[in-house]
């Protein structure tokens, strides 16, 4: 009887699940046929034009009716996108509003069981879209609900039908099933069930898990041999109860709680054993208790040294996360004692060569070493501070077998060890009477050569070193060594970039006295860059003020720095005016990276291209303030009056060098006496949090104050303009003017007549007498009389003499030819060419510079200690 209700049960679930199966198929199928016919009007190709036409309802309504009764389907409807009918089957729907199809207005394209006027239905919505995608209607089709059911409404009959036989075929076969088990087990035999008896008693003795069966009472009811041998159960244990065995008391309240137990590990005897209970009540049985054990001796010890060693890897793995985080040599050794202490030493010493801690190769003379780190459990310690030099004097020392041999040597016993106490005896008693008793030494190598040692220490309260620790001592130690033979590549290779663009910047500001200067220069985070300045002293007090400033940072931008930077000394020797020099200097980049990028370029060059490099060269002269400048893509500097107001000229600005095809131009500045001129590179003004005009009002704000001087506006632009590391060089460069006092200057217009040469010289006699300079009056009219009448014989009007005394008294013939003079030796027949040798036994200096019309000859005497001219020389030239 309860088989046939559960196969009752089976049919009326199975009919159930195919009438609505039957159901479901049948609305997809109509969702499916709605779809095609929506998406296969929407999308012919005329739909959307007649969309859009005057009439749309005369083109649509007959492809809709044609549509409708050629597909299936109940119903197709063509609407705009307001969901207003334009075509419909039922032609009194025409112009009405069809509900729920908003989304297809926004091209959204679905199916749904719609519920509303006109009729229930399973329909497709699906949008209508022009060329560019845009929705101009929507087309829905459908069919009524009551004609999707009709489908399964005609098929309900035959499943109803199919139900029932079923139903009977499975009745009839649980009760042919029922009498043939009936009949199978009827007959069963004492022979069969003994048989049944053994197979469940050998297979329950065969296994490798202890089994015991303990009833309700406490008494064990049964217990498999692998339980009498992990328990040491005695041979009459059954019936017996569970006090009585002596299993201790944690197992015996396992056996006797009734409680779940899962996997708990339980001593017994000399074992480990993991202990699973399970009541028997709930699974059909008698009240009472299931217990199973396995023996997790062996498990337990490989787990615990599967520990040990995935500790130990953790430790390692911390270790080198924490080793070498810088590229400093001495935080390095810090840190490998950090880790260390006190996990695995209770004090540690590393040692490193001199030549390592200067960034240099190692040495040989590994004899000798300088304590660089030491950490210590607690205070007091006996050990050597920093910074002393260790001297391994005895050969069989610990430490000295450690660097022969190349690895780490164990001391574990110090009080034995009588080779370490021969080293230093007092230090080692100390040591002892500290408490320290346990020695791993361990040398620091590195790519084949010794860098130094580290010594681990143990004192009281840890147990000595073992050939584990000296292992984990090697690894902690080989991986230090790699981080600081790294740090010490990098200290040299720092060191060696540092120095040399140390040596291209100027090493110190000229003397000078037509302006009062100050500097600075900050490398950017890698600490060598290519931004650069010079001050250069010109002829007539007249001095250049430079700044530039390379694409780039690192060894190779300071090399390309101090190559422009040379180029700009050598032109500016020339005395070319600020846009003539910046013309050459770019004519000499563009020259230059075209070689890189010649033939003999190769793949691995990693030299950097000068081509957008920027500079601002500047000339000022004391006489009248006037300062000339000419800029190449660099920023223009700051001029603040000695008012205190800033202002920031507008001078042309010209291409970055390189770049070819313009021509430079200089503009024209007039600086009053104590004018300050601030010319710096972009890393002053610009970095990641502000950019040039933030940059120029902070500048601005920071240097106007009339009573600093160039020193203490360096400072204050640093301290308020960078108040950390820059990201970028910065190169910067304050210039306060002074003016040549007007009665140091003397100018005559020379008429262009070789008879006016005597006038002058007399008058420049008088003028040299009225500045107290009467001794050089000999040597200066010499030259005045020699270059004038080169003017005069040899050049073009007009012609001006000047003398300008300063620091030095510098006579100057300019006149309007571009013709230069050269030094030679003439021949005893020449009549003349001796007058430029003269001038330059006299003269400390002599030389010639061009204006924009003519030139002009200077010559510079010192007013003090100047030298005689060689008499010999003299009467050689002079032919006496």
């Amino acid at each position: 009887m309860l088989q046939a209700l559960i196969m009752l049960l089976l049919v009326a679930a199975g009919a159930t699940a195919l009438v609505v199966q039957g159901r479901y198929d049948a609305r997809r199928t109509a969702e499916d046929r709605s779809l095609a016919v929506a998406e296969a009007f929407a999308h012919a190709p005329g739909t959307a034009v007649a969309l859009r036409s005057a009439h749309p309802a005369a083109q649509l309504q007959p492809a809709t009716e044609q549509v409708q009764k050629g597909s299936g389907v109940d119903f197709v409807s063509v609407l705009d996108r307001r969901g207003i009918r334009i075509t419909d089957n039922d032609p009194t729907l025409i112009g009405t509003k069809a509900g729920g199809v908003g989304r297809a207005a926004t091209g959204e394209m679905y199916t749904e069981t719609f519920h509303g006027p006109p009729a229930d239905a399973v329909r497709a919505v699906v949008p209508v879209t022009d060329p560019g995608r845009r929705v101009v209607g929507v087309v829905t089709a459908g069919i009524q609900y009551g004609n999707v059911g009709q489908v399964l409404d005609q098929q309900l009959p035959m499943l109803l039908g199919m139900a029932a036989g079923a139903l009977l075929l499975a009745t009839g076969g649980a009760a042919l099933v029922s009498r043939r088990l009936l009949r199978q087990t009827h007959g069963l035999g004492p022979a069969e069930m003994t048989r049944m008896y053994e197979h469940h008693d050998a297979v329950l003795h065969a296994v490798r898990e202890g089994v015991v069966i303990v009833d309700g009472d406490g008494c064990v009811v049964l217990a498999n041999d692998e339980a009498h041998r992990l328990l040491g159960l005695p041979g009459d244990a059954d019936r017996r109860h569970v006090r009585e065995l002596g299993l201790g008391p944690v197992l015996t309240r396992l056996l006797l709680s009734g409680e779940t137990a899962t996997d708990q590990v339980v001593p017994a005897a000399d074992r480990l054993l993991a202990v699973n209970t399970r009541p028997t009540a709930p699974y059909g049985g008698a009240k009472g208790l299931v217990a199973t054990f396995r023996d997790t001796t062996e498990l337990r010890a490989l787990s615990g040294q599967a520990e040990v060693a995935r500790s130990r890897l953790s430790f390692l793995y911390e270790a080198g996360v924490r080793i070498g985080t810088t590229l400093d040599v001495r935080r390095t050794a810090e840190e490998l004692s950090e880790v260390v202490v006190p996990r695995v030493a209770d004090f540690v010493t590393v040692e490193l060569l001199d030549s390592v801690l200067r960034g240099q190769e190692p040495t040989s003379a590994v004899r000798e070493m300088r304590r660089t780190a030491l950490r210590a459990s607690r205070g007091g310690h006996p050990l050597q501070p920093v910074g002393e030099v260790i001297r391994l004097l005895v050969a069989d020392t610990p430490m000295a077998a450690a660097l022969r041999r190349g690895k780490a040597v164990l001391v574990p016993d110090l009080h034995s060890a009588e080779d370490w106490r021969a080293q230093d005896p007092e230090g080692a008693r100390r040591a002892l009477d500290y408490g320290i008793h346990s020695l791993v030494t361990v040398p620091l190598r590195a790519r084949g050569v010794v860098l130094g040692m580290a010594n681990f220490w143990r004192g009281a309260g840890f147990p000595r070193f073992e050939e584990e620790d000296v292992a984990v001592a090697e690894e902690l130690v080989a991986r230090a060594a790699v981080a600081i033979d790294n740090a010490r590549r990098y200290s040299r290779e720092h060191a060696l970039a540092v120095t040399l663009q140390r040596n291209l910047l100027p090493l110190g500001l000229p003397d000078q006295g037509a302006l009062d200067v100050a500097s600075r220069y900050l490398p950017a985070e890698s600490g060598v860059g290519g931004d650069w300045f010079d001050v250069i002293p010109l002829p007539g007090f007249r001095v250049a003020l430079v700044v530039g400033d390379i694409v780039g940072h690192g060894l190779q931008a300071a090399v390309t720095m101090g190559r422009l930077r040379t180029a700009v000394l050598n032109f500016s020797s020339l005395d070319l005016a600020p846009d003539e020099l910046l013309g050459h200097l770019d004519e000499m980049v563009t020259r230059l990276d075209t070689q890189l990028d010649g033939p003999s370029a190769t793949a691995d060059d990693d030299r950097v291209p000068l081509t957008g490099a920027t500079c601002l060269y500047a000339v000022y002269d004391p006489v009248g303030g006037h300062c000339t400048l000419s800029r190449a893509g660099h920023l223009a500097p700051a001029v603040v009056d000695p008012r205190g107001r800033v202002s920031f000229p507008d001078l042309p600005l010209s291409p970055p060098l390189g770049v070819g095809g313009h021509p430079f131009e200089a503009g024209e500045l007039e600086l009053p006496e104590g004018s300050r001129l601030v010319l710096f590179t972009d890393g002053l003004i610009e970095n990641r949090g502000r950019d040039v005009d933030e940059g120029l009002a902070m500048l601005s704000s920071a240097i106007a104050d009339a009573d600093r001087t160039p020193e203490e506006t360096c400072r204050v632009l640093v301290e308020r303009m960078l108040p950390g590391h820059p990201s970028d060089d910065v190169a910067l460069l304050v210039a306060r003017t002074r003016l040549l006092d007007p009665a140091c200057v003397a100018t005559w217009d020379v008429p262009f007549d070789v008879e006016a040469v005597s006038r002058v010289r007399g008058e420049a006699s008088r003028r040299l007498a009225g500045w107290g300079l009467e001794e050089t009056a000999f040597g200066t009219e010499l030259i005045l009389s020699e270059l004038l009448t080169n003017a005069i014989r040899y050049g073009a009007p007009p012609v001006r003499v000047r003398l300008l005394l300063g620091r030095t008294l510098v006579c100057e013939v300019a006149d309007g030819s571009n013709t230069s003079p050269r030094l030679r030796r003439a021949a005893s027949t020449d009549e003349g060419g001796r007058g430029l040798f003269l001038v330059s036994q006299f003269a400390d200096m002599w030389g010639t510079r061009y204006a924009p019309r003519g030139k002009v000859i200077w010559a510079e005497q010192r007013l003090e200690g100047a030298p005689e001219p060689d008499p010999s020389a003299l009467l050689e030239v002079l032919g006496i």
